[in-house]
């Protein structure tokens, strides 16, 4: 499925009648609908970043819904595509907090190959539908995920962004890892607790603090 380590971790749920039924029901609507992202790049976050890679975990809800925006990792868009205003936000953050100039395109890509899973709980979206396919079965898969992640004995952080990512606090119940949480980047609610949050320097701190590489968020 993946080509990497996941296959393994995630081996008896892929061959589960459960994940079957999930991919009969995305397969229909991807033939009937118009759907986001490409179906190549529905798993492209698990593909970039390897479980065993993973030091940072960034938690989305759904894929944009937009043309061309989605391209499987959350937050991110593919170059050329315009930046929208929830990764604006968190690339002015990012400038506050580690004094990184923004950079022109909103493709995430490089963070993944830094160990950052950048992993929406739904991996589909109706095009201009969002939440569309919230209950379609892919938080089975995401939920899992996010266990596997917290059974890690290495150290990983874990930024939650918004109610949506802060419900997921609750499978996360390992002491070595970090949970970082604030308001979500949106224009709705950045202004609540998210300018300031500083979660770049903290992850790398904490990386640090537990001798592994810091992430290098350049663009």
């Amino acid at each position: 499925m993946i080509g990497n380590d996941w296959d393994y971790i995630l081996d008896s749920y892929f061959k589960s009648p459960i994940f079957k039924k999930l991919l009969k029901t995305v397969n229909n609507e991807y033939k009937n609908k118009i759907v986001y992202p490409l179906e190549e790049d529905i798993f492209n976050a698990l593909m970039l970043t390897p479980f065993n890679n993973v030091k940072v975990v960034i938690l989305g809800q759904d894929p944009y819904h937009g043309d061309g925006e989605a391209h499987g990792l959350a937050f991110s868009v593919k170059s050329g595509i315009k930046i929208p205003p929830s990764l604006k936000n968190i690339f002015k953050e990012l400038q506050n907090d580690l004094n990184i100039k923004p950079p022109l395109n909103g493709d995430l890509t490089l963070w993944g190959k830094e160990g950052v899973l950048l992993l929406n709980t739904c991996l589909t979206v109706i095009k201009d539908k969002p939440n569309s396919h919230q209950n379609i079965g892919w938080d089975k898969l995401t939920n899992l995920i996010i266990e596997k992640l917290n059974d890690k004995e290495s150290p990983v952080v874990f930024i939650l962004w918004g109610n949506f990512a802060k419900s997921k606090k609750e499978l996360i119940t390992n002491s070595n890892h970090l949970l970082l949480e604030s308001s979500h980047p949106s224009p709705f609610s950045v202004n609540r607790d998210f300018f300031g949050s500083k979660p770049f320097s903290k992850t790398n701190e904490f990386l640090i603090k537990n001798n592994l590489k810091p992430i290098n968020w350049e663009i």
